[in-house]
């Protein structure tokens, strides 16, 4: 993809700090039962970084990997690692941190439990080896992602979407949501977020797969956008009314209206007028990444200095933490995730070539 999308990256940073909310939300004191309501599906933005994934890889790379052979395969490997590792690793080395700390101190860490540490370190945490979230809680979708972005190479030689037509993609984007949702109530789970040990995987890899679907479609008619960015984003609201009404579930009508609204969005990015394409929303869609890993480390920390047992944390308290979690990811971003990647990049792994702002996201 030559030109970013600058409205996907900012959905991309309102999304991480929905999850933010999310984890934070009993702990807001004085929020109302609506709002508390609406943030108790933050953990839903997920489904979204999982169809843009897949929607912006697939662009990037599928005719590179297609065209070049094993060697645009180690690259794309090379750089997809370089993406997400290094911060990892630097926020498993702070919750390790916070780990001795607190047994210096003689408290109990069930949140960190060292034997599943090297899995963590590997980004293995969530293909079915424990039992339960642990250490950085968010780091379960990177585990996840890992294992789409193995599997990538294959579906490119799979199937050519540009030589699929475009009913026949609807119709696979509507066959994968509609395993998701089988393969969900087979388990007994009722909405996306349970049993994420067991069915993150699964999530993660089908949401990636659709994605990759919606930007041929978006390659497609992004010429002719109008109509069908009307008609998506018209689809994505009646699907969410279904949901919200209680006649479809969660884990069938939710996926779908994501899947419709990244296209409506994908459409619609870079026309005149799109408040989406602002200065400021870019900017948290660009450091995003470290917002989304950073922030519950972050609050575990924050509540061990300056909240305590307290189940209530009052609006000033809650409002130096936001401030924190965006200073945090900021100096996050270009101190350690940027620097590192670009190391990463530099090695001689597959055939070396330079890199896109674009393709590095």
């Amino acid at each position: 993809m030559k030109t970013e999308l600058r409205a996907l990256t900012s959905v991309r940073g309102i999304a991480a700090w929905l999850v933010v909310l999310f984890h934070i939300r009993h702990s807001i004191a004085g929020l109302p039962a609506t709002a508390q309501a609406v943030l108790a599906k933050g953990y839903l933005a997920v489904d979204f970084f999982f169809l843009l994934s897949g929607f912006v890889i697939w662009i990037s790379w599928s005719d590179r990997l297609r065209d070049g052979g094993a060697g645009r395969i180690t690259e794309f490997l090379q750089r997809r690692i370089a993406r997400i590792l290094p911060l990892h690793l630097f926020m498993l080395a702070v919750g390790l941190c916070l780990a001795l700390a607190l047994r210096m101190t003689g408290r109990d860490t069930p949140q960190f439990p060292l034997a599943e540490l090297p899995l963590h370190a590997m980004l293995l945490q969530n293909w079915g080896f424990t039992g339960a979230l642990s250490w950085n809680d968010p780091a379960w979708s990177i585990s996840c992602e890992l294992g789409a972005y193995l599997l990538f190479p294959l579906l490119v030689f799979a199937i050519d979407w540009r030589r699929v037509p475009a009913a026949a993609i609807l119709v696979a984007i509507g066959a994968l949501m509609l395993l998701l949702h089988m393969v969900f109530a087979l388990q007994g789970a009722a909405t996306l977020g349970e049993q994420i040990p067991r069915l993150g995987l699964i999530r993660c890899i089908l949401e990636f797969a659709c994605g990759t679907a919606i930007g041929a479609l978006w390659l497609r008619w992004r010429e002719r956008w109008h109509w069908p960015a009307c008609a998506s984003a018209a689809v994505a609201l009646f699907l969410l009314a279904l949901w919200t009404s209680g006649i479809l579930s969660e884990t069938l009508a939710v996926p779908a209206a994501f899947a419709t609204l990244l296209l409506a969005l994908a459409l619609s990015a870079g026309r005149p007028g799109n408040p989406l394409d602002a200065a400021p929303l870019h900017y948290l869609g660009e450091i995003s990444y470290a917002t989304y890993l950073g922030h519950f480390l972050l609050w575990f920390a924050f509540k061990l200095a300056f909240v305590g047992d307290a189940h209530a944390v009052g609006w000033p308290m809650i409002a130096l933490y936001a401030a924190l979690v965006l200073a945090s990811s900021a100096a996050l971003y270009h101190g350690i995730e940027r620097p590192a990647q670009r190391r990463l990049n530099g090695l001689s792994l597959g055939r070396p070539r330079p890199i896109s702002a674009a393709e590095s996201r």
